[in-house]
């Protein structure tokens, strides 16, 4: 069930200096994406976890995915080829199943360590510039849907695991582009369903959502014009460098300095 807030709660939560910090971490997060094209959940979801907790975190990331899930889909539906979309989307939502459970379950110190240090080796793949190479079977798009679907049920980083297969397939940019969108749009939708049916959409996760997205938003149209000069090894570097950072400090080893 969703938990509508009231005027107590919005009150609450301006009143809250986290809530400040909150709005930093969404602008930083907006702005990495706006320049990069990646990064968003990569930074959003360990500083927020250490901000609030995982299940915060999760919850406002997806509510602001959703809305632009929503907004997205209808432009890319003539682009994407859902022949391949909805296998690899299918097997993501059902292992999000169980990926919510890990959210709802485990201790969140425990699931903090783990944020960051997925978030690590995922950047550690994606700095390598590894890609898959070999045929799109079905067993492996299942299983690369699995792994998704896990990761995004549990913590809300759903995108590299899909990036790098999809990545090495002979489609065009534009065609990739279109069924990651797709893919992403239609997960969101489906967990938002998850989410609210495990309860993990309090009033709170819905305040963040309204005052953060919009910050989101606008942070990632001003980092699009402003690195529209640079070159895209730079812009990448810079992203790369700012995801490490924020998974490092999100570590619950350094709570005793800034909590």
């Amino acid at each position: 069930m969703i938990e509508l807030p009231d005027l107590a709660a919005f009150s609450a939560t301006f009143a809250d200096p986290r809530t400040y910090a909150a709005m930093a971490v969404s602008i930083l997060a907006g702005v990495v994406r706006g320049f990069s094209g990646f990064g968003s959940a990569l930074i959003f979801v360990p500083l927020m976890s250490a901000i609030y907790d995982p299940r915060i975190a999760a919850g406002t990331f997806l509510l602001i995915d959703f809305a632009v899930g929503l907004a997205v889909l209808p432009t890319i539906g003539r682009e994407a080829h859902w022949r391949d979309v909805f296998p690899l989307a299918a097997a993501a939502v059902v292992a999000a199943q169980f990926g919510a459970l890990i959210l709802i379950y485990t201790d969140p110190t425990i699931l903090r360590w783990a944020i960051a240090i997925v978030v690590l080796v995922l950047l550690a793949v994606l700095m390598s510039g590894w890609r898959y190479h070999g045929r799109p079977r079905m067993r492996v798009t299942l299983g690369v849907g699995a792994l998704a679907g896990t990761l995004g049920g549990a913590i809300q980083i759903v995108g590299p695991p899909v990036i790098v297969y999809w990545l090495g397939s002979s489609w065009s940019p534009t065609v990739i582009r279109a069924n990651l969108n797709a893919f992403f749009g239609v997960f969101a939708c489906a967990l938002f369903v998850t989410y609210v049916a495990r309860g993990l959409l309090p009033s709170q996760v819905i305040i963040l959502a309204l005052l953060l997205g919009p910050l989101q938003v606008l942070a990632l149209k001003g980092g699009a014009l402003m690195f529209r000069g640079s070159s895209a090894q730079t812009y990448r570097r810079a992203a790369y460098a700012i995801v490490a950072v924020s998974a490092l400090v999100s570590m619950p080893i350094w709570d005793h300095f800034f909590r």
